[in-house]
């Protein structure tokens, strides 16, 4: 059987999984906060499209696919508490310093820093809750979890968008701040929050036994060997899920990299009105998905779907091909805020049920790695190929700015039909690797 947390560690699950949380929409708040300076950093460091989208995507990626392994091994054998601490400080610090930035690679290799720290976070995060929550309890915390790109991704738009519209009097206001433009102004204000909440994990958060609430053999220590064996035995499930998953996040990324730039470069809207029209309603739908999602894995697994995590993603995805290819042909702004949304919405249901579906059929003590897998080829895809697949489109191929809507249309929907394709091809694998956990548990 499988056993649950301690009780003296239940009660503190909750108050662990809101600093996780936080920790987390932190994170996409200084990893998506550029996507609203994209057209003001252009004009103050002489960029062009491209080179913006290496500042949103390469600069950041490269550095977090680099450590993210290095995270996975370590999040897997050390203490997973200090290393997010280290962590958090790490990638405040380093967007803080974006805003003293004044060429492209000053801004490029502070957020290499930041990309490089936040690489710990999913490694820790998902251990740590796999840790802190039974089978039965685990979708529903790594669906509060999941909000946090929602949340992030929202409140960058909406900070950002607060910041430049009061840039001067927050100058004034600062001394040592008065000589930095707004765009520089709002990378130093978003860095500060996250130094203070690495002092408050430090203090606070606890870190919890390793327990083996999913499978069995949770005290067992994998050499590399043994870890690379389980991974490729496998690799029909893994390779399918990583490449269907990672092909959708593309979506998310390209979106949110380009749909403010799309709103004013295309339609005049001002980056206060963006962070209200685009960012208010992805913290609202976006977060509202995930958090609906596990309700929807339930109705599916009572139907007697026990794949319901993927086959829910093979649904929703077709659903946010259509929705993307929309954009294309959408001339109005609040219609195209509308078909993002509803893509970011459909995208983010089955989010935590994929999530908590792979740490199901993990290990306890190859968590890590697989979280670590899965946010490099999730970073590849996403983060560093999303923003440039578009701005290549724009720069090279229609070699008009104003084309982005056209980009977007083209990279986004292409990306959901091969992740959909992917996923479908995923789901007997998904099923047999199920039947083993609950061997497992028969026999423990």
């Amino acid at each position: 059987m499988s056993a649950s947390p301690q009780p003296a560690l239940r009660a503190g699950t909750s108050y662990a999984l809101f600093l996780l949380t936080f920790a987390y929409t932190l994170a996409y708040v200084d990893r998506q906060v550029l996507n609203l300076l994209v057209d003001p950093i252009k004009q103050s460091l002489l960029l062009g499209d491209t080179q913006v989208s290496l500042l949103q995507g390469l600069s950041f990626m490269a550095a977090y696919v680099a450590f993210g392994p290095l995270f996975g091994r370590w999040v897997d054998n050390g203490n997973r508490r200090n290393i997010l601490v280290f962590g958090v400080i790490a990638w405040s610090v380093s967007s803080a310093l974006c805003g003293f930035a004044d060429s492209f690679w000053s801004l490029f290799l502070a957020r290499a820093g930041v990309g490089a720290a936040e690489a710990c976070l999913s490694p820790v995060a998902w251990s740590l809750i796999a840790d802190y929550f039974d089978r039965e309890r685990l979708p529903r915390a790594m669906s509060l979890f999941m909000i946090a790109p929602s949340l992030g991704g929202g409140l960058a738009l909406l900070a950002g968008g607060a910041i430049i519209s009061f840039s001067a009097g927050l100058g004034s206001a600062i001394p040592f701040l008065s000589g930095l433009e707004p765009w520089q102004l709002v990378f130093v204000l978003t860095g500060v929050p996250g130094i203070l909440l690495g002092l408050v994990l430090l203090v606070s958060l606890k870190e919890p036994p390793r327990t083996n609430s999913v499978r069995k053999a949770s005290a067992q220590h994998y050499t590399l060997r043994e870890t690379s064996s389980f991974f490729i035995a496998r690799r029909a499930f893994y390779v399918r899920f990583y490449l269907g998953i990672s092909s959708l996040a593309i979506i998310t990324y390209a979106l949110a990299a380009w749909i403010p730039a799309l709103l004013m470069r295309n339609h005049g809207v001002s980056p206060g009105t963006v962070g209200l029209m685009y960012g208010a309603p992805v913290l609202v739908f976006g977060s509202a998905a995930v958090l609906l999602g596990p309700w929807v894995g339930r109705q599916l697994t009572n139907r007697g779907y026990s794949d319901a995590p993927l086959r829910l993603e093979v649904i929703v995805g077709t659903v946010v091909a259509m929705l993307c290819a929309g954009i294309a042909f959408a001339s109005i702004p609040a219609v195209i805020v509308g078909l993002a949304v509803g893509a970011m919405f459909f995208h983010n249901l089955p989010l935590a049920l994929a999530a908590a579906a792979l740490q199901i059929v993990t290990p306890n003590r190859m968590r890590g790695v697989a979280a670590s897998i899965y946010v490099f080829v999730a970073s590849v895809l996403g983060i560093g190929l999303a923003p440039t697949l578009v701005a290549l489109l724009t720069d090279f191929v229609f070699r008009d700015p104003h084309q982005v809507h056209l980009a977007l249309a083209i990279v986004c929907a292409s990306s959901a039909a091969f992740g959909t394709w992917m996923l479908w091809g995923a789901l007997p694998h998904y099923r047999g690797m199920l039947r083993e956990v609950e061997a497992e548990s028969a026999q423990a």
